[in-house]
């Protein structure tokens, strides 16, 4: 009966989203253009709040978990585990007063109204996955400019996302290069549940009801670390501890 029901409400969901994206690009364009960085910002952060209001349709709610004071001042890397492309615009929501910033598949930087806009724009950065030739040195200067910027750089070291929300073995080879390019870094542990419900049926309908739930760890100062390799291995138990 539930996907029964899910079909005619994803197809309300899929116009609201159109909506919100072809609506959303000119305005990121003006806001870029007129305004530059800040208004550009702005546009973004406020596209990322209609989309949530879109997955209302299918009955998705929102939890976000954060009891601890993060300093604004100073750049983050946001460390989560990764279940579908709906993680994203809560992140860059409710985290919003630290400019988040991704590492996203190039193929995502063209084709797409009002999101690859942002991805080419708004300071995250487009990497060939399975080219290191291109994706380190571009994920160097992506750390670079976090630590220049003071703005927080989301990482999920999975690599890709986990379909049934079981997670994957980290991949530490970004996180090891963002390490040491952002020396003055606060690690954020984040952990995210129930966002894979969204596709459990695929595309086509979409899963309803879902509670998306985003839970902020401990943050952490790099600084304080000398055993990277350890530091890692923290974060990873810590975030997958809370996957359930």
């Amino acid at each position: 009966m539930q996907k029964i029901l899910a079909y005619p409400l994803t197809v309300i969901y899929f116009i609201l989203f159109g909506l919100t994206l072809i609506i959303f690009h000119p305005i990121q364009w003006f806001c870029f253009n007129v305004f530059g960085y800040k208004g550009h910002k702005i546009s973004v952060d406020w596209l990322q709040f209609f989309i949530m209001r879109s997955l209302n349709a299918l009955g998705t709610r929102f939890s976000f978990s954060n009891p601890y004071n993060i300093p604004v001042n100073k750049p983050l890397i946001i460390v989560a585990n990764h279940q579908s492309m709906y993680d994203i615009p809560p992140l860059i929501w409710y985290l919003r007063k630290h400019h988040v910033k991704f590492i996203s598949k190039k193929e995502l930087g063209k084709g797409i109204p009002s999101v690859s806009y942002n991805l080419r724009h708004g300071g995250s950065v487009l990497i060939e996955r399975k080219n290191p030739r291109q994706s380190i040195p571009a994920i160097i200067k992506f750390g670079e400019y976090i630590e220049k910027t003071k703005r927080a750089a989301v990482i999920f070291p999975e690599g890709t996302r986990s379909r049934t929300g079981k997670p994957k073995p980290f991949q530490t080879k970004g996180l090891e290069i963002l390490f040491k390019k952002i020396p003055s870094a606060i690690i954020v542990p984040v952990t995210i549940n129930n966002s894979w419900k969204l596709l459990k049926y695929g595309k086509f309908p979409m899963g309803i009801g879902a509670h998306l739930k985003i839970n902020v760890h401990k943050p952490l100062e790099l600084s304080k670390f000398e055993d990277k390799t350890a530091l890692i291995k923290a974060i990873e138990s810590t975030i997958k501890e809370a996957i359930n």
